[in-house]
């Protein structure tokens, strides 16, 4: 007989599924990142125009794509959600908007570092680098939006109709080079174009763009079973599956 994957859509099932799974993902995340960063900083060459500051790209690319990848499942997440009336897609949607907006600060601040060797600046309100703190912005907007209503459904709908709106920035991040004259260059990896880097440095950067992708799953998937034991906080499975004695709850 095949595995009723249906049953884990109730949070009470998918609780210790998402327990198990935590492990796996951490420890590929782990491995993955490790080998892509000792690839990328020591194995990888060094490029003939920007020298060595390049190598800051194998942290902020694959950071960036997580941002834009991470807020799309969260707004389908939400979308589900509301299409459905389904509990644990909210839940999901709420554990990982934080998850998205680290690495959108993560992309932003590994582009500022790149940015003052190759501009000369910090900053610099180009396109892609302004649509990209709209972003983070967005991913501010959804957490402040649910934590600002206290009715829980209303919370989830508002958060979620905010982050479906928004979802029409990710487009304008990805072509910004293409439909504006930016200092930000054009895409190195593209699925239709192929890659333009050195095998090396493609390599390098696919290990960390599938390590980050790893660690997002493990920690949104924790970040889901405290979202669980925290809604679902009146339920007797969550009883027995927090803390062996009982917890008052204010």
């Amino acid at each position: 007989m095949g595995i009723n994957w249906l049953k884990y859509s109730a949070p009470q099932a998918f609780y210790p599924l998402a327990g198990k799974l935590i492990p796996w993902f951490s420890i590929v995340a782990a491995l993955a990142i490790a080998v892509g960063l000792y690839i990328g900083l020591l194995v990888a060459p060094t490029d003939f125009q920007q020298g060595e500051s390049y190598r800051i790209i194998f942290v902020h690319v694959p950071a960036a794509w997580m941002s834009m990848f991470l807020y799309v499942v969260m707004a389908l997440w939400a979308g589900f959600g509301m299409g459905l009336n389904a509990r644990l897609s909210f839940m999901m949607a709420q554990a990982i908007a934080p998850t998205g907006a680290m690495f959108t600060f993560l992309a932003l601040l590994t582009g500022a570092m790149w940015g003052k060797p190759t501009w000369g600046a910090w900053w610099v309100w180009d396109a892609r680098l302004t649509s990209e703190l709209i972003l983070l912005f967005q991913y501010a907007g959804v957490m402040l939006l649910r934590t600002s209503i206290d009715d829980l459904r209303r919370a989830d709908r508002a958060s979620g109709v905010f982050a479906l709106v928004g979802v029409v920035n990710v487009p304008i991040i990805y072509f910004s080079v293409k439909w504006w004259n930016t200092l930000h260059q054009g895409a190195s990896v593209s699925m239709t174009g192929g890659s333009k880097m050195a095998a090396t440095m493609l390599t390098a950067m696919l290990l960390m763009t599938f390590g980050f992708w790893m660690y997002s799953m493990a920690v949104i998937l924790s970040r889901s079973r405290c979202v669980i034991l925290e809604r679902e906080q009146l339920l007797s499975w969550n009883k027995s599956a927090s803390t062996p004695e009982p917890v008052e709850v204010r």
